[in-house]
């Protein structure tokens, strides 16, 4: 029997059930349906790191588990908010904390794939979020090419099990909805190769 392959969600804010959570996770539902062990950083568990050290070698638990998690993951989504058309805070500090996988035999995101999803309130501070996380998942590894960029546009609250059903139904390379649509998330839908 194959070995089942391991997928770590890192992203969410500092509210519970976060569009941004509810993103991820549904990416991860989607994973775990197809057989794969899924393990989700969420926002209280990313809330609770304490900002990454790169002097202090000894590590809390927390920390321990999210960079144990992403050595031994096949694959990893990123999620995060767009804060002014940046990256959050928490998820800034979880990417820089796997710093410590630098000396691994599989440096960072070296060898798997990555999938990067943004919430945000409209298509351009989206577009710069999610530029801003290529930008940081190509340095921390991560191949250089085949970036599917596909925006989700919804007046109501995300759940799982729709916005799922609406990613899977949007057409390939899909446009940014036009700016004065509400816009709940911009989110790169290829998978990075990375072998």
């Amino acid at each position: 029997m194959a070995r089942q392959p391991r997928i770590v969600g890192i992203g969410g804010t500092q509210r519970p059930r976060s569009s941004t959570e509810l993103l991820v996770s549904s990416v991860l539902d989607i994973c775990a349906s197809h057989g794969a062990h899924v393990e989700l950083f969420g926002g209280e568990r990313l809330a609770a790191l304490p900002h990454f050290d790169p002097y202090q070698p000894e590590r809390t638990e927390g920390e321990k588990e999210l960079v144990e998690a992403v050595r031994r993951a096949d694959g990893i989504v990123i999620a995060s908010p767009s804060y002014h058309g940046g990256v959050s805070g928490l998820i800034k500090n979880a990417i820089d904390l796997l710093e410590d996988l630098r000396e691994d035999e599989r440096p960072y995101f070296d060898g798997r794939p990555v999938g990067l999803l943004v919430s945000a309130a409209g298509w351009q501070a989206g577009g710069v979020t999610l530029a801003a996380l290529r930008g940081s998942s190509t340095r921390c590894g991560a191949g250089r090419r085949r970036w599917a960029s596909r925006s989700i546009r919804s007046n109501r609250s995300l759940s799982p099990r729709t916005e799922a059903s609406a990613t899977r139904r949007l057409p390939r390379n899909s446009t940014p909805w036009p700016s004065n649509s509400p816009l709940v998330a911009s989110a790169s839908a290829g998978w990075i190769d990375n072998p």
